[in-house]
């Protein structure tokens, strides 16, 4: 590839920098929402309030220079808050549509399991066709409609589970953690913390962002690590502990992943680490698993690492 991959991953790298001027925490955290945004694939953010998730999702907004709307979920939302209604016009006698927020390049649809699952699947058309339907009526989205969703954890209050067909939508699920104490002591000595992106300019284009996706398609992925991809998939619908396991969608997730992994280190080709450490991220949300299985004292992380332990790695 050349030229065009080091143009490539000079855009990558100049975006990942421009974000870390604003986030604080572990940078493999934005390769990760970068690997979900190159490859369209939506990003579910599990974490407490204040750990920063709404300040990473505006800041690739903002990196990238384009569109950006935020729903903020709650109990009392509707379908129609969140893909727009038609509105009738009294003056010329007709309808017209209002569109909702979901008509936007990147949605941060925030706290998403604080409203009811009706609600929740507005949002299913839209993540998987890129389209929403408005009284009989499609109306597409643009190619670049991407998802960063955030998920307060089911033990606080006032949540709602989300149902498996639109979890199964989304490529990753992450968490941010809280900060350590060397980043929290730095976060006191901005000038004003609540207002981290005050500065933040765009660093990259529509042309470029084209680019780096172009590359990305082209990155090798040889024939035995896609072996081993399917075989991890596949391992997690038997697997002692998983009553329900990960889809095809798994499958083809992860090697688009892999090779966004590939290029964050300069890399034209896919390693199998770069499936080993994507695979947790990628598998963990998408699977029901047993909650009796040895009296519940295994943890779910355990059983995930346990199938990639076991899957043999190509040499």
């Amino acid at each position: 590839m050349g030229m065009e991959f080091n143009k490539a991953y000079e855009t990558y790298s100049r975006i990942k920098s421009n974000i870390l001027t604003v986030f604080k925490g572990d940078p493999f955290n934005i390769d990760l929402l970068l690997g979900g945004y190159f490859t369209n694939g939506h990003i579910l953010l599990e974490d407490y309030p204040g750990t920063g998730k709404t300040t990473l999702a505006k800041a690739l907004a903002l990196s990238i220079q384009t569109d950006f709307k935020r729903i903020q979920f709650t109990p009392d939302l509707l379908p129609t808050d969140i893909t727009g209604v038609n509105v009738f016009n009294v003056k010329d006698q007709s309808f017209y549509l209002q569109k909702g927020p979901v008509f936007t390049n990147i949605l941060l649809a925030d706290e998403i399991n604080r409203t009811t699952s009706r609600t929740q699947s507005a949002l299913l058309e839209a993540m998987e066709e890129k389209q929403v339907t408005i009284d009989g009526t499609i109306y597409p989205l643009d190619d670049d409609f991407f998802v960063v969703s955030t998920l307060n954890p089911a033990e606080l209050q006032g949540t709602y589970p989300l149902p498996e067909s639109q979890i199964d939508r989304f490529a990753l699920r992450f968490s941010l953690g809280y900060l350590s104490k060397e980043e929290e002591v730095e976060l006191l000595d901005i000038k004003d913390p609540s207002k981290p992106l005050a500065s933040l300019k765009a660093c990259s284009t529509r042309e470029e962002i084209l680019q780096v996706r172009n590359t990305i398609n082209e990155i090798n992925i040889h024939k035995d690590i896609k072996d081993f991809i399917v075989e991890l998939v596949r391992r997690t619908r038997s697997y002692d502990g998983i009553l329900i396991g990960a889809s095809p969608r798994a499958s083809i997730g992860l090697q688009k992943l892999a090779k966004v992994l590939a290029l964050s280190e300069n890399k034209e080709f896919v390693t199998p680490d770069h499936i080993i450490r994507l695979a947790p991220f990628v598998l963990g949300h998408r699977l029901i698993f047993d909650q009796f299985v040895n009296d519940g004292e295994i943890k779910q992380i355990d059983i995930i690492n346990n199938i990639i332990k076991e899957t043999p790695v190509p040499k």
